[in-house]
């Protein structure tokens, strides 16, 4: 039982400090025993009377009066028994101030174990402490592999982001699969329509191929399946992208203006495609017109796959399109019987063999569902999941952690060698000026309002036609969102999902209620856990505002010598640990986010250390044999892990391993709370100071 929780800071300042009293005393620390001992007691009499007071004195004094330097036997013998009494004294008080000593020492050692760091043993911290048991190799010494140490399990590494949004979809089946426990209107009751028929795999394989076929004849039909009619390029390519949510040759979305305005010009240089046509039929009700500014991501592709449009129509007219049906059925798999998933599955497979890659695990139906619906339904679910997974305690609690955060990003500003001082009190006032959004959307529709959300869904009489009224409807809904003002943040992605972001168009960092969620968030953690994990998480995205004073003449009025040092200083940090088999790795192409990991280590650990100094009270994990400093690195490395061959090479971040160890070993505070020798992985000769 811990009645008396103080901090690693109080327990420092109550070190044993020697005092020394008139009389040769010693004080036993107040912090631990409340009372001084006095190694000699007065004597008031006789020759045991205080030695203290002779000192100094002459010769002739210590030698006493005349008539005390010679005695009788007589005379002698009670002075004898005095100084046998004295002794007697003398050998008792020392044994009685070993006691004492013996005993202050049992209770410092009481104090220390009892009301140091309480063990959490919530259900929440219990089901924690499961994760990290089964998720870490306790085999492998901290100091020279941390990733395995915490990542590391008997069949294979574990991802926690990949479990944290496996266990969110959970959560939304848990819901859609219990209707009963909410007050639905029409709206949410077209959401768990779709639910239930994207389930009913038996109407599903009743259907057949009988709806695709419908779709194929609409299109004009298929030389493979016997009924071509015809085929009017632009005019298939058109409905497909319109209709049915198929892309053949080039994507067309809407997002926020960028600056600068961009404006090519793409009617001259791919004149294959009806541009104009096709536009105006994907994004109606919008207005356009030939002056309509485009944003192009690669005007080379674009020229080039005219042209070998133009030719194929030319030559080989059949085969431009079996390729658009093909890539038709490919999208609309999802909604058809198992053997075109079986095949689509099987051939993207192979697919990723020949770039060996991994295989992609086999999800069961439930979850494909709720990823469609929750992709068709999105405002009805996101209303559903805050309810039940980000209440207003939640919410408050991850406000409060990123206000300490916050907090630390403007020490560490205040306190950065290479930036002026210009350049810092900009880049202050531009923190003062950030939004930060939580759990959802600010605009998430009420359930009255979902029925107006839904109105155009026309659910049935087959999936397939359920599936592509959804689709028509939620491109119309973003359409409209896009033609009236908005003056929110437009999320980009669902509340459930398990990414920060940092917007640079609207100056918002973005937070969703997926990602606040255990193992990396609870209110009811140790504060170490949500430190390390979620609040090393908000560092990072915080530090993305600054990203561009470390680019290249990003910081024209900042010390550019010692900015680049630190800069090189990273990248040789980085490349000096071993890459794990099948990845790749370019310093220079992720030294933005290697930047991030850094800092954002530094600034929690920073904050919670602050915090813990402040407020008494701290736990950790039971059985885990890691003090409260250990378990916040640990959480951090938590957030890291991930199967190391599952890297994108087109990904800013480094290696997973590298995440871990690259910032772990730049924190002298992880050496020291581990005892890691000099020279160790995780405790090099030097270190880098960006941040």
């Amino acid at each position: 039982m811990c009645k008396y929780p103080v901090s690693q800071q109080a327990l420092e300042r109550r070190e044993y400090e020697a005092s020394r009293v008139e009389g040769k005393s010693k004080a036993v620390d107040e912090g631990r025993t409340r009372f001084s001992v006095f190694l000699l007691p007065p004597v008031t009499s006789g020759v045991g009377q205080s030695r203290g007071k002779l000192r100094g004195q002459s010769q002739s004094s210590r030698m006493g009066p005349p008539w005390s330097q010679e005695s009788s036997p007589e005379e002698r013998l009670p002075t004898e028994r005095r100084r046998q009494s004295t002794r007697t004294r003398r050998v008792l008080l020392a044994a009685l101030l070993c006691g004492l000593l013996l005993g202050s020492s049992m209770l410092w050692v009481y104090i220390f174990r009892n009301c140091g760091p309480c063990p959490c043993e919530a259900p929440v911290c219990m089901e924690l402490l499961d994760h990290y048991l089964a998720s870490g190799n306790r085999s492998v010494a901290p100091c020279t592999d941390f990733f395995s140490f915490a990542c590391e399990k008997a069949n294979g590494t574990s991802n926690s982001f990949q479990t944290l949004t496996e266990e969110n979809k959970s959560r939304l089946w848990r819901l859609l699969e219990a209707p009963g426990s909410w007050h639905l209107r029409s709206g949410e009751e077209k959401a768990f329509q779709f639910y239930n028929s994207c389930m009913d795999t038996a109407a599903i394989e009743a259907s057949g191929v009988g709806p695709l076929l419908q779709i194929i004849e609409e299109l004009g039909g298929w030389n493979i399946s016997g009924n071509w009619i015809s085929f009017d390029f632009n005019q298939t390519l058109k409905l497909m992208m319109s209709q049915y949510g198929h892309f053949p040759f080039f994507r067309a979305y809407l997002q926020p203006h960028p600056a600068p305005p961009h404006t090519p010009v793409i009617q001259e240089m791919a004149p294959a495609i009806d541009w104009l046509s096709c536009l105006q039929a994907i994004f109606t009700p919008m207005s356009l017109s030939p002056s309509q500014t485009l944003v192009v991501h690669d005007l080379d592709y674009l020229r080039n796959m005219s042209q070998l449009v133009e030719e194929g129509l030319l030559k080989h007219r059949e085969i431009i399109q079996s390729y658009m049906i093909l890539g038709l059925v490919d999208t609309l798999s999802p909604a058809l019987d198992t053997k075109f998933q079986e095949a689509r599955r099987e051939l993207i497979q192979k697919l990723r063999r020949l770039k060996e890659r991994p295989p992609l695990p086999a999800y069961p139906r439930w979850m494909k569902c709720v990823e469609q619906t929750g992709a068709f339904f999105e405002p009805t679910l996101a209303a559903l999941f805050v309810h039940e997974a980000f209440g207003p305690s939640i919410q408050s609690a991850a406000m409060e952690l990123f206000a300490e955060i916050k907090d630390a990003v403007i020490i560490r500003l205040k306190r950065l060698s290479w930036i002026s001082e210009e350049t810092r009190k900009e880049a202050l006032n531009k923190l003062a000026q950030l939004q930060v959004e939580m759990g959802a959307p600010k605009r998430v529709p009420k359930p009255e309002m979902a029925t107006q959300e839904y109105s155009d869904i026309q659910l049935g009489p087959s999936f397939l036609q359920s599936f592509l009224s959804c689709v028509r409807s939620l491109r119309a809904r973003n359409v409209r969102s896009f033609l009236q003002p908005f003056p929110y943040h437009r999320w980009q992605q669902s509340p459930w999902g398990v990414n920060a972001y940092y917007s640079i168009p609207d100056h918002v960092v973005v937070f969703p209620a997926g990602l606040l969620q255990p193992p990396f968030f609870h209110p009811g953690y140790p504060r170490a856990v949500n430190f390390g994990a979620a609040g090393s998480i908000m560092a990072h995205e915080l530090l993305h505002i600054f990203y561009q004073l470390l680019l290249p003449g990003g910081c024209p009025a900042c010390d550019a010598r010692a900015l680049q040092e630190a800069l090189l200083c990273l990248e040789r940090h980085y490349s000096a640990f071993p890459l794990p088999s099948m990845s790749s790795f370019n310093g220079s192409h992720t030294l933005l986010e290697n930047a991030g990991d850094i800092g954002g280590i530094a600034i929690a650990f920073q904050a919670y250390s602050k915090r813990i100094v402040e407020h008494t009270g701290e736990m950790t994990l039971p059985n885990l044999d890691l003090s409260p400093y250990q378990l916040f690195f640990r959480s951090y490395a938590q957030v890291m892990c991930r199967e190391l061959s599952s890297q994108d090479p087109q990904d800013p971040h480094s290696p997973s391993s590298l995440r871990v160890h690259g910032p772990l070993s730049n924190t002298p505070d992880f050496a020291k709370h581990f005892h890691c020798p000099r020279g160790t992985l995780m405790n090099p000769s030097a270190r880098c100071k960006l941040w």
